[in-house]
């Protein structure tokens, strides 16, 4: 094989990684707007919220436990989607609820709020938050190679369980009773209500499994790049956000191939672009530019959120 097509297949492999984490985390936006038409900008700080908290919960295992990382890792992601969960849940209550009737710039406003907030708690109260914090890997540091390919096995272990995530959610949307109750509060809540679908209930329901994939994804970040950062959130949300709408928002599937999309072209114009690295956070908005001019809607088309 070729060195231009290996290192075309290396980078496209990154990219896929990449693009994992990205719809998993633009899962919760193309949800939370399905159902109530809220751009939820601290979705990106609930993801760095999880990883925090993965990370506090890792420190206090003993040291047998952090030896022994298949052992640490579902504590660590418990404890990273409860957190997100958490977070989400009050942010649903104290902040966007009872703004939910009032104009549209108002829980976007408070969105944006929240996001502060939760930024500047972890940078002031977390112990040395102002620094980045080094995260472990828990899963083998081994590599393999296919056709001359390195890949890591954390990376393998990031795309099967963000894409095991993924149909999970897929799975229970479609079939189970609860899901139902989304779809039908996404699409008419005023006539869902009228059928004795508790639309406050699903709501709180929607922000608590959006929060708990980005707690997973704040943790499957963390393992990849063994570091996480009080500002973590904020440029991956803005992508995540940027790829729920390439995908086409509110639209679950497009989420998921919006998110591959967009880290796919990251990767691949970093690397074939002259300078392409230096604007590296630039190409998820040139990209969803493009996609706009001629698809307004999304690669996939606008949907309600359990579509």
């Amino acid at each position: 094989m070729g060195r231009d097509v290996t290192q075309f297949l290396q980078q496209l492999s990154n990219g896929i990684v990449l693009g994992a984490n990205y719809g998993l985390i633009a899962l919760g936006y193309t949800m939370v707007y399905g159902i109530i038409q809220l751009i939820n900008f601290a979705h990106g700080e609930i993801f760095m919220v999880g990883a925090f908290a993965g990370l506090t919960i890792w420190k206090a295992l003993p040291h047998g436990l952090q030896t022994n990382g298949w052992a640490a890792l579902p504590l660590v992601m418990l404890a990273a989607m409860t957190a997100s969960v958490v977070a989400a849940v009050l942010m649903e209550r104290l902040a966007y609820r009872p703004l939910r009737h009032a104009p549209r710039l108002a829980p976007l406003i408070s969105a944006i709020g929240v996001s502060i907030f939760l930024q500047e708690s972890v940078r002031v109260y977390y112990p040395n938050g102002r620094a980045p914090q080094p995260f472990p890997r828990m899963v083998s540091r081994g590599t393999f190679q296919i056709g001359g390919v390195t890949i890591a096995w954390v990376s393998v272990f990031v795309v099967v369980a963000a894409v095991g995530l993924m149909i999970a959610l897929q799975t229970f949307v479609r079939t189970s009773k609860t899901g139902k109750a989304m779809r039908a509060t996404a699409q008419d809540a005023d006539t869902a209500k009228l059928m004795g679908i508790d639309t406050d209930r699903i709501i709180v329901i929607t922000f608590a499994i959006g929060a708990a994939l980005a707690g997973a994804a704040g943790v499957l970040q963390g393992m990849r790049f063994v570091q996480i950062d009080f500002r973590m959130g904020f440029i991956a949300g803005l992508k995540a956000f940027t790829a729920a709408v390439l995908g086409g928002i509110g639209n679950i599937t497009g989420a998921v191939f919006g998110g591959f999309v967009l880290g796919i072209v990251e990767v691949m114009a970093t690397q074939y672009i002259p300078n392409g690295s230096a604007y590296k956070d630039v190409w998820a908005f040139i990209v969803l530019i493009i996609v706009l001019v001629f698809r307004p809607a999304g690669l996939l088309g606008e949907q309600v959120a359990a579509a």
